[in-house]
C-alpha cells in the first residue's frame, strides 16, 4: 500500500527508531508514546485490522510469529523484568488510527487499570 505509513516504514521509504526485526516484523519508538516505553509492534505484511489478519491463515502465521517474537521484543524494549501492556485497537470505533494492523508495547511506568 503505497500510501501506507507503516508500509513505508517497512519498506524504507520512511525513518522509525527500530528497536527489534526479524522476517515477518518490524518494531520501532512510537512517535506519540504515551509511557516511558512505548513501541509499535507492526507486522511486514500489509493488514488492514486484526479481524482482516486472523481470517486468513497467512495472518494467523504472523500472529504467531508476533506471540513467538514477544520475549525477544519486550527484551529489546528493556521490559524483561517489568509489567507492560499489549494492545491493538482495532478499526476506528475501537481507537485503530493507522489501517495497518499494529500492536502497542507499553510500558516503563504503573499503567492504570480502567480504561480512560
Amino acid at each position: 500500500m503505497k500510501s501506507c505509513l507503516f508500509c513505508k516504514i517497512v519498506n524504507g521509504d520512511a525513518s522509525s527508531d527500530i528497536i527489534y526485526e526479524n522476517d515477518a516484523l518490524i518494531v520501532f519508538k512510537d512517535i506519540h508514546p504515551i509511557a516511558p516505553v512505548h513501541v509499535l509492534i507492526v507486522p511486514k505484511k500489509h493488514f488492514n485490522h486484526l479481524i482482516e489478519m486472523v481470517t486468513s491463515e497467512e495472518g494467523r502465521a504472523v500472529l504467531a510469529n508476533v506471540a513467538e517474537a514477544l520475549p525477544d521484543i519486550v527484551r529489546a524494549a528493556g521490559l524483561e523484568n517489568r509489567g507492560f501492556r499489549l494492545v491493538n485497537n482495532c478499526r476506528e470505533e475501537g481507537g485503530q488510527t493507522i489501517a495497518h494492523v499494529h500492536f502497542h508495547l507499553i510500558g516503563g511506568r504503573t499503567l492504570a487499570r480502567e480504561l480512560p
